[in-house]
């Protein structure tokens, strides 16, 4: 059975921790070397680009089906109205 990892490693032994000697410390306050830090996030992002207007999506043949279905609908249940107030 292995021993559990311990959270909080001991600093002079976490490199870019500012621990030991070996740690290279990059300018006057020390800090992360470089390559130890995951790139910022615009620069992972695949959304990069000019801004292009999306060329489909509910332009005029969508909108009529939808009011076609929605009137065909409406007239229905006119009809069946009109139906059970005249018996």
């Amino acid at each position: 059975m292995t021993a559990p990892s311990n959270p909080d490693p001991e600093p002079r032994d976490t490199p870019g921790a500012g621990g030991g000697t070996d740690v290279p410390r990059p300018g006057v306050g020390g800090g992360i070397a470089p390559g130890e830090t995951p790139p910022a996030e615009s620069g992972t992002g695949t959304g990069t680009g000019p801004y292009r207007p999306l060329r489909r999506g509910w332009a005029t043949g969508p909108l009529l089906a939808l009011w076609v279905i929605a009137v065909v609908f409406a007239l229905f249940f006119l009809v069946y109205a009109i139906v059970l107030a005249t018996d």
